[in-house]
């Protein structure tokens, strides 16, 4: 039960009346949804019998597999690209896990895992558990009909890496209203992807019902996913909701970040990044209603990926114990909001 928090700050700087943020940059223990698919998963293994676990993981995952897994005791081996994050290395190697960095993009490892799980028995997460890891990102379409009072949001907004949580939080709105916990309503489903990894948006704005793989290049890490598993079936949600998948630059990246942290104080990592500036890119084109009560989906906490942002937020202001060293600072940081604000309003 992550925050749903009423985001008036950004929602008036986007030119929305009614936008909501479901903030799982708090959730535990390690900072990310993953913890959710990867609680389920981890129950299931434990009754199947298997004493080590396992994932292939762009960082998340692999936080929350080795975390999750030394609570419940259980052996743990993880899989993840040699070139990831450090936040996102040592948030796995705390838990001692043995972490096995690959030469390689994540479908790479992806293969590997596969190989290996074939070969050791072990159970891996996301590839012989992912009927039930897939099955716990339900939780976030659960959570926010709930915080909603009980009612379905107009339109949501979310991070497309495998398209496994984006067609999950669908089948949680349904499941609810089978269930007669809400009402039936058509929501609109938006997702989002970097430029630099971006095959279901090109799916999408191609007009195709299949997805090519790509190559990933892109500081979104935690999304790079060339081969998504569930990319199909996340075109087909996004279309016959009348929603939209839309990708994004690097540095709109970094600037959906900024905008997420100045507005409403919360610090994402490039994935919410990816996220938020794909809210205004569809804000901007006129394919979001500002009266749609809209909620965007923020999966990861920004602490995981501080290079991403690093050089882009200014510097400290270095000062002598002294008052008018203070003053001097003071008047050269209000100069440089004066010229911010004139570049900004050109």
């Amino acid at each position: 039960m992550t925050p749903l928090v009423k985001s008036n700050r950004l929602a008036r700087r986007l030119g929305l009346k009614n936008l909501y943020i479901k903030n799982d940059a708090v959730n535990m223990p390690t900072l990310s949804f993953k913890d959710r698919v990867v609680s389920v998963a981890l129950t299931r293994a434990r009754e199947l019998g298997f004493s080590t676990v396992s994932c292939a993981s762009t960082g998340n995952l692999a936080n929350s597999t080795a975390a999750i897994a030394a609570h419940a005791g259980m052996d743990c081996c993880v899989f993840i690209p040699s070139d990831l994050e450090a936040g996102k290395v040592l948030g796995t190697l705390i838990y001692n896990p043995t972490l096995m960095a690959v030469k390689g993009n994540y479908d790479q490892v992806n293969r590997l895992c596969s190989e290996v799980g074939n070969s050791y028995g072990w159970g891996f997460v996301n590839i012989n558990l992912r009927p039930y890891y897939s099955e716990g990102s339900k939780t976030l379409g659960y959570e926010v009909a709930e915080q909603l009072g009980w009612e379905l949001p107009d339109h949501i907004v979310a991070p497309l890496a495998s398209g496994s949580l984006f067609t999950k939080i669908y089948k949680g709105f349904n499941e609810f209203v089978k269930v007669g916990l809400v009402d039936e309503k058509n929501v609109r489903f938006s997702g989002a992807q970097a430029e630099g990894c971006s095959p279901i948006a090109q799916a999408f704005k191609e007009g195709r019902d299949f997805v090519t793989p790509v190559k990933p290049n892109t500081i979104a890490k935690s999304i790079a996913i060339g081969n998504p598993a569930d990319g199909y079936y996340a075109l087909e949600v996004a279309r016959k909701t009348n929603g939209n998948i839309e990708s994004v630059t690097d540095a709109e990246i970094v600037e959906g970040m900024k905008l997420l942290a100045e507005t409403e104080g919360i610090f994402t990592e490039t994935a919410g990044g990816t996220t938020i500036a794909v809210l205004k890119k569809l804000v901007e084109a006129g394919k979001i209603n500002p009266d749609e009560k809209t909620v965007v989906y923020i999966t990861g906490n920004g602490l995981k990926t501080q290079e991403a942002v690093q050089g882009y937020i200014g510097e400290p202001f270095v000062i002598e114990p002294r008052l008018e060293s203070f003053e001097r600072a003071l008047e050269r940081s209000r100069t440089l909001e004066r010229l911010d604000w004139q570049q900004t309003n050109v």
